[in-house]
């Protein structure tokens, strides 16, 4: 049992009793217990099976290659459809919706498509970036921007001159852009606290 878990239940006022039934099934089985993205996360040889997580109107599960699962019970949903090609959710509104029988039974056909090879590799994106002419005004005036930016990952990159490209006004293009300098400079991601750059 992770510690660091224990906290994070803790934390979730509206929905420790469901998260504690749902550890309880996961530590039944072969998975290791870590934090990851900031929330519990099941390792299975290494590799992301399962993750529980809490939010303003549910808890549940998210299956890293759900897509795999035969879902007979139709409980798993795909929340973003466009973008997400492996992950699915089984969520919960409250105790009396987990069956711990079939919850488990899901879990152990995941643990089995991994041991299978079962999975979808996420596409790189190996397109040039592009960069917004907000950043390379900065840039001219500003060389330790630039190069802080060059030291970043091309996907870091990226999703620092999508954020600012995404904006349909020039202010908030603008605002984006002053928030995100001192995080360029110290060589941050934008979602460092997801994932590292």
């Amino acid at each position: 049992m992770n510690p660091k878990v224990d906290e994070y239940i803790k934390k979730q006022n509206n929905w420790q009793n469901e998260l504690k039934l749902l550890r309880s099934i996961l530590l039944q089985l072969p998975l290791e217990e870590e934090i990851k993205w900031g929330a519990p996360a099941y390792l299975y040889k290494n590799k992301n099976i399962i993750g529980i997580a809490a939010f303003k109107n549910y808890c549940g599960l998210w299956f890293h290659q759900g897509v795999f699962l035969k879902d007979e019970a139709k409980l798993l949903i795909n929340a973003q459809k466009d973008k997400t090609k492996g992950l699915r959710q089984m969520r919960f509104e409250s105790i009396n919706e987990i069956d711990t029988t079939l919850v488990k039974t899901y879990i152990l056909e995941a643990i089995e498509n991994c041991e299978a090879g079962k999975e979808i590799k996420p596409k790189k994106n190996t397109s040039p970036v592009t960069i917004p002419k907000e950043l390379k005004v900065k840039f001219k005036s500003d060389e330790s921007l630039k190069q802080s930016f060059l030291a970043l990952t091309q996907s870091c990159q990226r999703e620092y001159c999508n954020y600012i490209i995404e904006a349909k006004r020039e202010e908030t293009k603008l605002r984006r852009l002053d928030k995100i300098i001192p995080m360029i400079k110290e060589k941050k991601g934008l979602n460092d606290k997801y994932k590292n750059c």
